[in-house]
């Protein structure tokens, strides 16, 4: 199932730190993407920039049981970065389900099983069918994160 992601920018600025960018929709080597570009700085515990979209316009939870993964085609700087999902069953903003990929030069499609996915900061389980919230993020160090989404889709893997 093809998502329609409606995207937004976030970075660590939302809780003191200074990183800098944002997240465009443009064309990126022949194909229509969300681009999301930014330098990442460590201070003021910052970290982070941030592209992420609700699944349901009220931020509520939706029912992503009949598939088992996400597929995303992304093209980037050739850095890591994260995919980050986010259910209704957590209730901090730090909290969230994590799975790193490399974000290559070329356009290619990353498959993510959800059980690969890793929980940060909560003893929740992962569970598809309260699936809320994905996002992807240059995080963790100083680097300089160029990273586009062309497609987002729920699959079988």
């Amino acid at each position: 199932m093809q998502l329609n992601p409606d995207w937004e920018f976030v970075a660590d600025t939302v809780m003191g730190g200074v990183s800098t960018g944002h997240a465009r929709r443009e064309p990126v080597a022949g194909r229509d993407a969300m681009r999301l570009t930014g330098d990442v700085s460590l201070e003021n515990d910052g970290g982070f920039v941030q592209m992420a979209f609700d699944l349901q316009p009220d931020g509520g939870g939706f029912d992503a049981s009949g598939w088992n993964a996400i597929a995303l085609e992304v093209r980037g700087n050739g850095g890591a970065y994260d995919l980050r999902l986010r259910t209704e069953d957590l209730t901090r903003p730090w909290q969230s389900f994590r799975s790193a990929f490399v974000a290559e030069p070329d356009w290619r499609t990353l498959t993510f099983p959800f059980s690969g996915f890793e929980p940060h900061r909560t003893d929740a389980r992962f569970d598809p069918a309260r699936l809320r919230r994905i996002g992807v993020l240059g995080i963790g160090r100083v680097f300089h994160a160029e990273v586009a989404v062309g497609t987002v889709r729920l699959v079988n893997v």
